[in-house]
């Protein structure tokens, strides 16, 4: 079955009332048992509304694309002239202290102040909470990754960023595979956690068993 595309028609529709820039923003890493929540903000611009990116034809929602298809598209998501990106992320320590709920706004709202988009905008988020203090309008789209290009974007130069990150890891917490599972609680990792105990990056606040 061929999976529906995410739609460019709300940001067609804000452009055409004015708006220079959409920015979408989502989240990676928030059901995982160690490693950060990463977040990521994409800013894009007018222009690129008015042109066909061949390049990125076929691009959805993280979720839904192979880590091949992944690392293709953020690459041409980050090397486009028309597109902005930043990312931001909160630790374990920093999940364990304020919550998951939390952290995950923290990074959106560092992400947003990161990308320091001057000109008239309009943010659309991946969920259902609304960022807070921020001065931009902004619109929160349950399933927001699978419905909205500009969402879709930054999960997936989330998810590379941080899928990246846990590789690297990997290195220097060796034994538990995150080179493989990313932190996700698959039954591999559940069982390193069983045998060897817990390390620095692992969230003491999650159900770890």
């Amino acid at each position: 079955m061929t999976m529906k595309l995410p739609s460019k028609k709300l940001e067609l529709k804000l452009i055409s009332s004015g708006y220079d820039y959409i920015i979408g923003i989502d989240e990676v890493g928030v059901g995982c048992l160690a490693g950060p929540v990463t977040v990521c903000a994409v800013a894009i611009n007018k222009d690129f509304y008015t042109k066909t990116i061949n390049d990125l034809s076929g691009l959805r929602d993280s979720k839904q694309l192979s880590p091949h298809q992944r690392e293709r598209y953020c690459t041409e998501l980050i090397n486009n002239c028309h597109l902005k990106y930043a990312v931001a992320s909160s630790t374990a320590s920093s999940i364990d202290r304020i919550g998951i709920s939390e952290a995950i706004h923290s990074s959106m709202a560092k992400a947003l102040c990161k990308l320091n988009i001057n000109k008239r905008s309009f943010v659309l988020i991946d969920g259902v909470r609304k960022i807070k203090k921020i001065k931009l309008p902004q619109q929160t789209i349950i399933k927001g990754d699978e419905k909205i290009f500009a969402i879709a974007c930054a999960s997936i130069i989330a998810k590379v960023h941080r899928d990246r990150l846990m590789t690297q890891y990997a290195k220097k917490f060796s034994g538990y595979g995150f080179e493989k599972h990313k932190g996700y609680p698959t039954k591999f990792h559940k069982q390193k956690i069983q045998n060897i105990g817990t390390c620095l990056l692992h969230r003491k606040s999650f159900h770890l068993d």
